[in-house]
């Protein structure tokens, strides 16, 4: 198993992406604390997969307070803390001439600084073991841009900056950084896309399909594991290809 006995903490990790990695990592023998907003997502999730290796934990990503007991209690379940995944994250979408600032920033107080508050929270039992995986969600708008996205890709640009700051800073302390940057994956945040765009980008896509939840949860999984030792600061583009 490659992640056997690491303890693993999923931000977003009720739903989605998220939960798709909780079962992987899980399968790999990981124990993993899935922390989400959702509170009946979440406590669903203990229920199919089994309260052996798996907690649930309430949070919001934009309270310290919360993100702080979120930590301690992984601590005191688990002893120690191996992988983070700033998994959560939101979208507003509107055109830059219709975005209010109240979108901008609830979009800004989850992607960004969520990851900043979680990851700092987290890094002090990293630093006291001498090791560590911290894991961000980007997203090919955070490279590329797009219409209608300005919040979502200022985010996912931000996510990428601390990202490549983190793995220059912590590396030499034992903590690898990287991030995943999905295209468009079957998710409910893409539900409400209309099926022409949904067509359209499948088409303009190589590999012509959308891609699945699982599809990234096994991009965090290789970037969790042993097998991505020699692997830090990077962006792994999960895309199918589009923006080649």
């Amino acid at each position: 198993m490659k992640l056997a006995d690491k303890v693993a903490l999923i931000t977003g990790g009720a739903k989605g992406i998220g939960k798709e990695t909780a079962k992987k990592f899980l399968q790999e023998g990981a124990k993993v604390v899935i922390c989400d907003y959702d509170q009946s997502a979440g406590l669903a999730i203990l229920e199919e997969f089994g309260e052996d290796r798996a907690t649930f934990f309430k949070v919001d990503v934009t309270d310290t307070a919360q993100i702080e007991e979120m930590i301690n209690s992984t601590l005191d379940t688990f002893g120690r803390i191996d992988i983070l995944i700033n998994n959560a994250g939101i979208t507003i979408d509107g055109l830059l001439s219709k975005m209010d600032e109240t979108a901008w920033e609830k979009v800004i107080s989850v992607n960004l600084s969520g990851v900043f508050k979680c990851t700092k929270a987290v890094i002090p039992v990293m630093l006291d073991q001498g090791s560590g995986v911290i894991l961000n969600a980007s997203s090919i708008v955070g490279l590329y841009g797009n219409i209608g996205q300005t919040n979502y890709a200022a985010t996912k640009a931000g996510v990428i900056g601390l990202t490549k700051s983190w793995a220059k800073e912590l590396g030499p302390k034992g903590i690898r950084v990287n991030a995943v940057a999905p295209g468009f994956i079957e998710t409910g945040m893409i539900s409400e896309v209309p099926k022409k765009i949904l067509d359209m980008m499948k088409e303009k896509t190589p590999l012509k399909k959308i891609g699945q939840p699982e599809d990234i949860a096994s991009a965090y999984l290789f970037l969790a594991s042993d097998d991505a030792n020699y692997i830090n600061g990077a962006i792994l583009s999960v895309d199918g290809g589009l923006v080649i």
